[in-house]
């Protein structure tokens, strides 16, 4: 069973935000992502304000995932993240749902399936991640057209953030961006990530070794959360 939580319910008036039993204001966390990965996966993250949840991605969303993934295929093919080795291929629906739970309840990766209005809209992932004196992740995302511009985007890496540091223990996360692709680049602007400069030929995008920007945000620069501090600038979207 996944654990519910809400997106509003991250802080306290009297004791800012909730922080698990296992996470010290050290920074340093008891967490052992290895044999606690059951406590930290499969987790639902529901912010009533937008209705947007993030969740896992389940088999029964194959026909959903697929419809949204071939309306947005022009759409998406820019950025989209390609394998470089001749003939491999990125896996099918079933058996990236298969191995994304796995990931994550080795604690690898956190993958949501993005929900807005009840229905599918797209996916953020949270990867890469390191545990001991690093604690960090990656965050990448990817939303259907016909729903962009609504704001859902930021507030759904927001959520993804919050529940990094406070649930998580996270230190630091960093999203990297082409910079050709600017409505991701309005993201991480709305949201105050700090630039960090670019990285050359960094990952393979659309069948070519691409150069991305780095934009990074630390726990302790939004101390009452990032989807608290985006509200706060945009007048509570």
């Amino acid at each position: 069973m996944a654990a519910r939580v809400r997106a509003d319910a991250g802080l306290s008036a009297d004791t800012g935000p909730i922080r698990p039993s296992w996470f010290s204001p050290s920074g340093q966390t008891d967490l052992d992502p290895e044999s606690e990965g059951s406590r930290v996966w499969p987790v639902i993250l529901t912010d009533r304000q937008s209705d947007i949840v993030l969740r896992p991605l389940r088999r029964r969303d194959e026909e959903a995932w697929r419809e949204v993934r071939r309306f947005n295929r022009d759409w998406l093919r820019p950025w989209d993240a390609t394998l470089p080795a001749p003939g491999q291929e990125l896996p099918g629906f079933r058996t990236m749902v298969r191995m994304q739970d796995k990931q994550a309840k080795r604690g690898q990766t956190v993958p949501f399936a993005i929900e807005v209005d009840g229905n599918f809209r797209g996916q953020i992932t949270v990867s890469g991640l390191s545990w001991g004196s690093i604690l960090s992740g990656q965050i990448g995302y990817w939303i259907d057209s016909r729903v962009a511009g609504r704001g859902i985007t930021p507030v759904a890496v927001a959520m993804a953030a919050d529940h990094c540091f406070f649930a998580l223990g996270l230190h630091r996360i960093e999203i990297n961006i082409r910079p050709e692709n600017t409505a991701s680049l309005r993201v991480v602007e709305k949201l105050g990530l700090r630039d960090e400069g670019l990285r050359e030929k960094y990952m393979h995008i659309d069948g070519q070794w691409c150069d991305h920007r780095t934009f990074a945000l630390l726990a302790e620069e939004v101390p009452q959360g990032l989807l608290a501090a985006y509200r706060h600038g945009t007048g509570g979207w």
